[in-house]
């Protein structure tokens, strides 16, 4: 499970923050909600990164910009890896081929 105190709100605010647990990537950055900011967190199966990967695969969430924003983010990526197992399990075991990939 993913560890909240591995994820930085500084950092985040400044620069985007990626991961990954068992087949499963996040990244967790600073967007807007309206005027607001607010931190855009997206999940995607294994094993590109996330300007790699195709829009259809991703997920995304938003939350608040704040301490206890990280945490329900931290909450909603961990259920994610707990609801959608059999997805990032796949990903693991059938890695995506792609044209001069080998």
């Amino acid at each position: 499970m993913i560890d909240p105190h591995t994820i930085q709100l500084n950092f985040i605010k400044k620069e985007p923050q990626t991961g990954s647990h068992l087949g499963m990537r996040y990244q967790l950055q600073r967007g807007t909600n309206g005027e607001e900011d607010c931190m855009d967190v997206t999940i995607w199966p294994e094993p590109f990164c996330f300007s790699k990967t195709p829009e259809a695969q991703k997920q995304l969430r938003q939350f608040p910009l704040t301490t206890e924003g990280k945490d329900a983010a931290v909450a909603w990526l961990n259920e994610q890896y707990e609801t959608q197992k059999d997805r990032w399990s796949e990903a693991l075991r059938r890695p995506q081929k792609t044209a001069g990939w080998e």
